[in-house]
């Protein structure tokens, strides 16, 4: 089970419209749970973002450095990690 800090959760909460068109948790509890749910996982930099999608199989080729970050299930937590999250 992975520990979902506060900053982590807000950042879901306040960002969730980025890749889902209705908001799908409303108080940090429920974020905490959607993300176990989904299995959400944080990575400590862009270099994680980058095996974590090449491990899950997906085609990353061609991403340059921060462009992996536009992705929609990329959220930047604003301390260096990133939560990503598989809608």
């Amino acid at each position: 089970m992975h520990e979902f800090d506060d900053a982590v959760l807000e950042c879901f909460l306040k960002n969730q419209g980025q890749l889902f068109s209705e908001p799908v948790a409303e108080t940090l509890e429920a974020a905490e749970s959607f993300l176990e749910e989904c299995m959400a996982v944080v990575v400590n930099s862009v270099d994680e973002v980058l095996a974590f999608f090449e491990d899950e199989g997906i085609d990353v080729e061609g991403a340059v450095g921060d462009e992996i970050l536009e992705a929609d299930e990329v959220f930047d937590v604003g301390d260096g990690r990133y939560l990503i999250v598989e809608g």
